[in-house]
């Protein structure tokens, strides 16, 4: 049986740092693209009161809100594909850490789903994901609410050499006997 570390406090804050990048990223990139989108359709329109609509703080309000729906779908649907199909973030791969099911098994995407919706009640005051730093398992609440736990997993891929427990030191019999066929080796008797 493989034994694994829980992913502590400060290694998952720099992999969610790293997540919230990429997400922000993504995101301005889609806003850009749909705002440009849109700003075009209505100035080609010639559609004079749309602009001056732009100004006006009713119609402001929906369009704040609509921005921050997209986003908390961009939030969740990030971290619940990454989590669902490989329990790892990019964030959480470059500190080798992957999310796992408290027996140890791979999530699906029910509990990725619901625990990215964790990451919502963990954000009141970021009093979840400070919990980490003092829980046991390092379970922040939206790990307490899915049922998973996070672990440090090394990668796989080793380097060196592996010598047996059994073998003795040094060269083996085959290696010390002489070579048979070579005209500079002479016998010492």
């Amino acid at each position: 049986m493989t034994f694994y570390r829980y992913g502590g406090f400060w290694r998952r804050l720099c992999a969610y740092t790293i997540d919230g990048t990429i997400i922000l990223f993504i995101y301005i990139f889609l806003v850009i693209i749909a705002a440009l989108a849109f700003f075009f359709g209505a100035a080609d329109a010639n559609n004079k009161d749309f602009l001056a609509g732009l100004t006006d703080p009713a119609s402001v309000s929906p369009m704040m809100l609509l921005i921050w729906i997209s986003l908390i779908v961009l939030d969740i649907s990030y971290f619940t594909y990454f989590h669902g199909t490989t329990g790892r973030t990019p964030g959480k791969m470059l500190f080798s850490l992957q999310v796992v099911s408290d027996d140890g098994a791979s999530i699906s995407f029910g509990t990725a789903f619901l625990r990215s919706v964790g990451y919502f009640v963990s954000n009141i005051f970021y009093l979840g994901f400070i919990w980490v730093a003092f829980d046991k398992r390092k379970q922040g609440w939206h790990d307490k609410i899915a049922g998973t736990v996070v672990i440090i997993k090394e990668k796989g891929e080793q380097t060196g050499i592996t010598i047996p427990d059994n073998s003795p030191p040094g060269p083996t019999a085959e290696a010390a006997k002489p070579p048979e066929n070579n005209n500079n080796y002479t016998e010492n008797s």
